[in-house]
């Protein structure tokens, strides 16, 4: 059968949305001197456009894979920006006893898309 767009479409879109979402949940951390109403509020902006991505990347993902495995993409996708946002934007270290548990939850989302 192959991939089709149906396949790897809602897998971007995913990507796109958890990039918002990191920026809206942490993005704030590089400012603790802005008001907290401040920081909740373009959090909340930058949390609608994350919506805007993932719910018609579930809705489109959800002809091709289950809620289980849609559910799992979102949470390895979620783990991989948040290194990357982690160690590029926050300028954090990443522990190697972090990216072994992040690994061992990568492990078992192939569970999930066993046979």
């Amino acid at each position: 059968m192959g991939l089709t767009y149906h396949h790897w479409l809602p897998v971007v879109m995913l990507i796109l949305s958890n990039v918002f979402m990191t920026f809206a949940w942490y993005g704030h951390l590089k400012f603790p001197m802005a008001p907290l109403t401040v920081v909740i509020l373009a959090s909340w902006g930058i949390a609608l456009i994350e919506y805007c991505f993932a719910v018609p990347a579930n809705r489109m993902g959800h002809t091709v894979y289950s809620a289980a495995q849609l559910k799992t993409i979102q949470e390895v996708v979620t783990l991989s920006v948040f290194v990357v946002f982690s160690t590029v934007y926050l300028k954090e270290g990443v522990s190697l006893n972090t990216l072994i548990g992040f690994g061992f939850i990568a492990l078992g989302a192939g569970f999930v898309f066993r046979g």
